[in-house]
């Protein structure tokens, strides 16, 4: 066995095991540092900052600092730099804005958090919408109008359609013949017979003669066009025929539900400016 030579400075323990004895070497010099570096570390981050949990809340630290404070520091940064734009954003009209690059960008970026926060669990992420549930707002159809000023009308006051359920109004076989003619008159082979039934029913009255509606003003005049095969409710005979039976808005657990909620006193007109300009540049924007 090789000589095993004990430093001077260690002693021996008097465990051995297999011919190995234990010394009480003392642990190198650059760890007994760190490992007092360490705990003064600690002494001084308890003195500086919020470290020591309480009963009912913690020691504050002679730094004074929060993770909310300096949250809040950075929104008001954030803050400060866009209020600029956002002035110039209250001045503008719709047509100047959308007509400035720089602030077209900046209302289109700006609204993708608001969007996203108040919007896209309806009509999606993209404007693409849910079929049957929440129209889409990135096609060019619109019930109220696409334009930047109606845009910002119906985000502001929201909107609230209407469509007379037609049971207990006509009976079946007029239902029946009824939704034969929305599905005929989508695919623009609705005949004349069917059209006068259109307009003795009275839906001619919303619809028009021609069935191709137009925007719902602030009347109330106007409805949704039945020969473009866009349809806000499924365009199957089923999903056309609920419609019919059972309208838009009105009482009974069966009627569709057609309902969007006022932005005005959530968000301010400057947001809802930026909204608008966010939904006309999904593509459909008039």
């Amino acid at each position: 066995m090789a000589k095993q030579n004990k430093p001077e400075h260690a002693s021996d323990t008097g465990h051995e095991w297999d011919g190995i004895r234990e010394l009480t070497n003392p642990p190198p010099r650059w760890w007994m540092i760190s490992l007092h570096a360490s705990w003064i570390w600690c002494v001084i981050y308890f003195i500086l900052y919020p470290a020591i949990p309480l009963i009912h809340d913690s020691t504050k630290g002679i730094l004074g600092w929060t993770q909310i404070k300096e949250y809040k520091e950075a929104v008001a940064e954030n803050e400060a730099i866009r209020q600029p734009y956002l002035q110039k954003i209250s001045a503008m009209s719709g047509q100047q804005i959308l007509g400035d690059p720089g602030m077209r960008n900046f209302a289109d970026s700006s609204a993708k958090a608001i969007f996203g926060d108040n919007c896209a669990g309806c009509h999606g992420a993209g404007g693409q919408g849910a079929p049957g549930l929440f129209p889409v707002l990135a096609d060019d159809d619109w019930l109220y109008g696409g334009d930047f000023d109606t845009l910002v009308e119906s985000i502001t006051n929201g909107r609230q359609s209407f469509m007379p359920a037609q049971q207990g109004v006509l009976d079946e076989a007029a239902i029946n013949q009824l939704t034969d003619f929305a599905l005929a008159a989508s695919a623009g082979k609705a005949t004349p017979e069917q059209f006068a039934l259109f307009s003795q029913s009275g839906c001619s009255g919303c619809h028009g003669e021609d069935a191709k509606g137009g925007a719902i003003n602030k009347l109330g005049t106007g409805a949704a066009n039945l020969t473009d095969a866009i349809w806000r409710f499924g365009g199957s005979r089923e999903d056309v025929l609920r419609t019919i039976r059972y309208g838009v808005n009105q009482d009974g657990p069966n009627t569709r539900v057609a309902i969007m909620p006022a932005f005005n006193g959530k968000l301010g007109p400057e947001n809802i400016k930026m909204l608008a300009v966010k939904v006309h540049q999904f593509g459909g924007g008039q």
